[in-house]
């Protein structure tokens, strides 16, 4: 049983399980599935002083809190306790190498997933940059991508269309083009 958990999950048995949060969430409470929601709500409970963005009742919403501590929960139990083991690409493994990356034992190479990496320049750019971007985009766009792609598009949002197309020109100018500047530095 543990080596099932601990192996990768095909698409066809861990994209319908995310598929059916979307159905499951609407049929049970009318509730719309999104992470960037769960931190505004986390934030709302913990802001003392009386912000607009803030202000309005979080109780209601304990239950996205819950998922997203789940996910959270989940990831460290998985990180440290089962040791997952990802097959990457040798093609993806030359380049890193190329980009004078040098750890490519793990899915998160320590060149780039690490304490002592924040120490460095470009750490701390991929790190405030970074997150100001994936912050910023966030709220402007109005959710974030597992928001927009899992439950905009299940219900044919055409913003959330637009949103995720978006998301994947950015995310490919980044890798392709931004990201290999940054790590020459």
């Amino acid at each position: 049983m543990l080596e099932f958990i601990t192996k990768p999950w095909p698409w066809y048995i861990s994209g319908p399980l995310i598929g059916l949060m979307v159905p499951g969430l609407l049929l049970i409470g009318n509730k719309s599935f999104g992470l960037s929601s769960g931190l505004r709500h986390i934030c709302a409970m913990c802001t003392p002083v009386k912000i607009d963005f803030f202000s309005y009742n979080w109780k209601n919403e304990l239950w996205n809190v819950v998922i997203l501590l789940g996910i959270v929960a989940g990831g460290f139990v998985a990180g440290n306790f089962l040791s997952p083991s990802v097959d990457i690409n040798t093609e993806t493994l030359t380049i890193l190498t190329e980009l004078g990356i040098k750890d490519t034992t793990g899915i998160n190479p320590s060149d780039l997933f690490s304490w002592s990496s924040l120490t460095e320049f470009k750490g701390i750019l991929l790190l405030i940059f970074g997150g100001f971007l994936v912050g910023f985009g966030s709220r402007y766009g109005d959710g974030c991508t597992s928001g927009h792609a899992i439950m905009g598009l299940s219900i044919l949002n055409w913003p959330s269309l637009i949103a995720v197309i978006g998301f994947f020109v950015g995310g490919l100018t980044m890798t392709h083009l931004i990201l290999p500047y940054i790590l020459a530095l």
